[in-house]
């Protein structure tokens, strides 16, 4: 993985894994998901929410690595606010 790039592993409700990552773009995060090891990663366009908490909480704890800046906290926030005015996030 690139310096620019996070990744996480999910559980479906099936039970099966997959992986996932985040890639930052400029004042973007793409993320896209993989089914087994040697399967393509397929960009997700509208990423669940889960996605989203999985990066803010990578985010963060690279915010206190001081690996990102503390601002990309806060620029994530919004734009998971954006996406999901229901959800609960702090």
């Amino acid at each position: 993985m690139h310096k620019n790039e996070i990744g996480w592993t999910l559980r479906l409700e099936d039970g099966t894994k997959i992986s996932a990552y985040a890639q930052h773009r400029g004042d973007q995060w793409l993320i896209f998901h993989q089914g087994k090891r040697f399967d393509n990663w397929e960009p997700i366009k509208e990423p669940p929410l889960e996605d989203w908490l999985a990066l803010l909480d990578a985010v963060r704890r690279r915010i206190a690595r001081n690996m990102l800046q503390p601002e990309e906290d806060g620029r994530l926030l919004k734009r998971i606010r954006q996406e999901f005015p229901a959800a609960k996030v702090d």
